[in-house]
């Protein structure tokens, strides 16, 4: 995963993720809202609420728009729990690269007609259900800048927490560990004071496909182009993003 995450970081340079702060704060919203529709209002309480807020706080979402969206989850708020749901759709981008694509929305038909829109605009298509998802595992992900932590701490700190895999590469650290770690991995790292960039659930591919750099950088443009779209949270692909891929898209 270390190319996907060295892409982040590119696309974080350029402005390309998330660019328009609004539509971050709106993502934020709708995550803590299903968080808090799923296991309550109370964050000591919904460790997927406690996350959901601490990412919120990280990107400087307003303490009153945080309070909105976790009463928009319970049911407090005037627009009630009922209208946001959670769903994944499932595609392929050009040269027959699968993808998963989490939506949050209150509007099933609005959601998929924009991505399906996307994908064929690109070259790409949607999948039928079930097409796509068997080619994915779900698995906690942690990520965080090395800097002046001690890698033989991290990792005894990470395998303690019951993490299956700990990397070092180019001044980041990437944890993966079953879901069922997520929490005992996160608590591990809590108490060692460490911040994480990020810090949640991700799909993983069972395989990837490796491709040229001009078809990488095509692939890419449609992951971006989904990433814009107003309910879609995550998109997950097995595209592998080669070294020399990453240089390409660097200075493009």
């Amino acid at each position: 995963m270390s190319g996907h995450s060295k892409w982040s970081t590119i696309k974080r340079k350029k402005g390309a993720a998330d660019a328009k702060r609004g539509q971050l704060f709106t993502r934020l919203a709708r995550e803590i809202s299903i968080a808090a529709r799923q296991g309550g209002g109370d964050p000591d309480v919904n460790f997927r609420l406690r996350l959901a807020i601490d990412r919120a706080r990280t990107n400087n979402m307003p303490k009153d728009n945080i309070g909105r969206a976790i009463q928009k989850g319970t049911g407090e708020g005037k627009d009630g729990a009922a209208q946001i749901e959670e769903v994944i759709y499932e595609g392929y981008a050009p040269h027959g690269v699968a993808m998963l694509i989490e939506c949050v929305t209150d509007n099933r038909n609005r959601a998929v007609a924009e991505i399906r829109h996307t994908l064929t605009r690109f070259g790409g298509s949607m999948g039928e259900t079930g097409s796509v998802g068997w080619q994915f595992n779900r698995l906690a992900y942690f990520s965080f800048p090395l800097a002046d932590h001690d890698q033989d701490q991290i990792f005894e700190l990470a395998v303690e927490g019951g993490a299956d895999d700990v990397t070092f590469d180019d001044g980041v650290v990437e944890i993966i560990g079953a879901v069922d770690n997520f929490k005992a991995i996160n608590d591990e790292l809590e108490a060692a004071n460490i911040e994480t960039d990020e810090a949640g659930l991700r799909m993983f591919p069972t395989n990837e496909i490796e491709l040229n750099p001009s078809d990488t950088a095509q692939v890419l443009r449609v992951v971006e182009a989904l990433e814009e779209l107003e309910d879609v949270q995550n998109v997950y692909s097995n595209l592998h993003i080669s070294d020399e891929a990453l240089t390409e898209l660097e200075v493009a």
